[in-house]
């Protein structure tokens, strides 16, 4: 699978990371869609949707048949209330305040998709916060980490501070389902492992090549 091929549809680093992680070589594609809700949609149904748009957005774009793309969603819900990245400051105190001292789910969806093929898993954590003091709060908004954060934070980052314990997959609370990931671009012909090695050993020959 070369770089080329595959496509991780989202500008988001995090998301960038996970991939590069598991081995992958990929190139990036943003896809700005739009992200209302539809009325009376689900939690579950809105980030599925919008892991399924962003895909097929990016497989409008001209490009090889082969190519297969890689599109996800992050959603945080406590109780009702859908919680997106803050559009500011007093968003961001409101939602850490709602969050500080209780449970709160993490919905991810991924869709892998081809011109002729699509599959779509969603995937939910829940995460644990402690108590968040209003000083807290104040000084994790002014870090600059929650203004890209769906619910106001990042469990890679600063955020950590506030998680007591989570309930499911920790790369999914950061935008990104791996192991669920990985088990469908196996559905694509992508062993995540086996290209990891490739990608290795092609280093390791690389290096030993300048060294001579």
């Amino acid at each position: 699978m070369t770089r080329s091929s595959l496509i991780l549809a989202s500008a988001s680093p995090r998301r960038k990371k996970l991939l590069e992680q598991i081995g992958l070589q990929f190139s990036v594609s943003r896809e700005d869609i739009n992200e209302s809700r539809l009325a009376n949609e689900s939690p579950g149904k809105y980030v599925r949707r919008m892991a399924e748009e962003k895909a097929s957005s990016a497989l409008s774009r001209p490009q090889s048949f082969a190519t297969i793309v890689i599109a996800a969603d992050t959603l945080v819900v406590k109780d009702s209330r859908l919680m997106g990245k803050p559009v500011d400051r007093e968003d961001c105190l409101r939602m850490l305040k709602l969050l500080s001292d209780g449970d709160h789910r993490v919905l991810s969806a991924v869709c892998v998709a081809t011109a002729a093929l699509r599959k779509i898993v969603l995937h939910e954590s829940i995460v644990s916060f402690g108590p968040i003091s209003e000083q807290q709060a104040e000084d994790y908004w002014f870090s600059g980490e929650p203004k890209d954060k769906a619910g106001s934070y990042g469990i890679q980052g600063l955020g950590a501070l506030f998680v007591r314990g989570i309930a499911g997959s920790y790369s999914s609370v950061m935008g990104l389902p791996l192991f669920e990931t990985a088990n469908l671009l196996k559905e694509f012909g992508i062993d995540c492992l086996a290209q990891a090695n490739v990608a290795e050993n092609s280093i390791s020959y690389t290096s030993a090549e300048e060294l001579n």
